[in-house]
């Protein structure tokens, strides 16, 4: 197994994936930490060009509002929400997940709007309010512990978007969308990286048929 300092690499000695984390804000370089021990590259994103570079893309816990000024302050709002709608795998955790909905009451920020969903912020309240749960996610073969940290829950899905992990009273805390991922629970923060493995082998697909495509 490469080591998290070595990613593996094609016949050229280029590494053979690279995964972004957006770094405006919030939580990244513990996101960036699980990313290396899957043997990737894994990058801070805060330019286009590094967007540009990517295979894959987390964007992290913190606060929502102001990772979505600072998108905009960036330039970045439109480039991102281009290249995951193209099908640029993305996963975020729980600010991240509030901005990939398309309906956030309370936000005073447009989010990417690219996941058919509603997401209620701040569902468990204040940060005292922070928990441990054991999930069953769906794609894991056995529970995974998630810290939930002023965590939003998903109260609506629509068309194509499916519930991946639920609470034992019901709400909707992880949930899919093709090449889309949204947690509302922060897994960076354990030592469980599974997945993050899950979400690489998304990336990896992409990376995958977006080269046969230039090959073609």
């Amino acid at each position: 197994m490469p080591s998290a300092a070595t990613p593996p690499t094609s016949e050229s000695g280029a590494p053979s994936l690279r995964v972004g984390v957006l770094a405006l804000q919030g939580d990244f370089a513990e996101h960036l930490a699980m990313l290396r021990r899957q043997g990737v590259e894994a990058v801070e994103v805060r330019t286009l060009d590094q967007l540009e570079a990517c295979d894959g893309l987390i964007i992290p816990g913190g606060e929502s509002t102001t990772i979505a000024r600072l998108l905009a302050a960036f330039d970045l709002t439109e480039p991102l929400r281009d290249r995951i709608r193209a099908g640029l795998p993305t996963w975020g955790t729980c600010a991240g997940a509030i901005l990939l909905a398309d309906d956030v009451p309370g936000l005073d920020r447009e989010p990417l709007g690219v996941m058919d969903m509603t997401v209620e912020r701040n569902a468990f309240g204040r940060q005292v309010q922070s928990f441990e749960a054991n999930l069953d996610i769906d794609g894991l073969d056995a529970p995974l512990r998630a810290v939930f940290i002023r965590a939003p829950v998903f109260t609506r899905l629509g068309r194509g978007v499916r519930a991946l992990a639920t609470l034992p009273d019901g709400r909707i805390v992880a949930a899919g969308q093709g090449h889309l991922l949204a947690t509302s629970f922060h897994p960076e923060l354990t030592e469980d990286d599974r997945l993050h493995g899950l979400f690489v082998a998304l990336c990896r697909e992409y990376a995958s048929v977006s080269s046969q495509a230039r090959a073609s």
